[in-house]
């Protein structure tokens, strides 16, 4: 099995490794081939996403393609997760191979569980934000929460989106976000049912 996973970028890429390994577990030998392809930023829109996933199932010899975009891109594209996910279906057309993804709001959410770490590496005792991890919306996302709390913290430096998203995985067990985020569920369960539907997470 051959997946590819359209990411927008730094922060995916950070999460890439996590999620090898968290996989690999679960799924042992029938574990897929996956390759995080980044897309410049944003996930491509309209035709140029169509055309991305027709060559990638096409030429490319891929057996899924999966689209992880922000519900948050900085513009007003998408409403909510549904919306996005309606929008990129739209877009690429009937096509039963591809699986479009969202973190909501941005993939930060995906971070925020693991509050506790996140104010050790940024040394400060800020609260975390109120409510559950998605709920954090396009007001403030995720992201800046952290951002602001790196650079109110002791280390005075700011928040690196691959080297410190991916320490605060490393230091933590990937399933706690994963019960936490229905998104990041969803994302995840769906490499899962591709590979071995026994093995979905409950």
């Amino acid at each position: 099995m051959k997946i590819a996973i359209l990411v927008e970028g730094a922060t995916e890429r950070a999460f890439r490794e996590i999620l090898h390994e968290f996989l690999k577990k679960r799924l042992g030998e029938g574990m897929p081939r996956l390759k995080f392809i980044p897309q410049g930023g944003r996930i491509p829109k309209e035709g140029k996403l169509k055309r991305t996933v027709k060559n990638l199932l096409d030429n490319d010899g891929y057996d899924a393609v999966i689209a992880l975009t922000d519900v948050y891109t900085g513009t007003n594209d998408f409403k909510d997760a549904t919306d996005a996910k309606n929008k990129m279906n739209n877009w690429v057309g009937n096509n039963p191979n591809f699986y479009p993804h969202t973190a909501l709001h941005d993939f930060e959410a995906w971070l925020l569980p693991y509050w506790k770490t996140i104010q050790e590496k940024a040394k400060h005792n800020r609260s975390a934000p109120s409510g559950s991890p998605e709920t954090v919306n396009h007001n403030k996302p995720p992201s800046y929460h952290i951002i602001d709390i790196f650079r109110s913290g002791k280390r005075g430096r700011d928040y690196d989106k691959i080297i410190d998203g991916k320490a605060i995985l490393e230091k933590n067990d990937l399933m706690i976000a994963i019960q936490t985020c229905p998104e990041l569920k969803a994302f995840v369960n769906r490499i899962i049912s591709l590979c071995d539907p026994d093995q979905v997470i409950p």
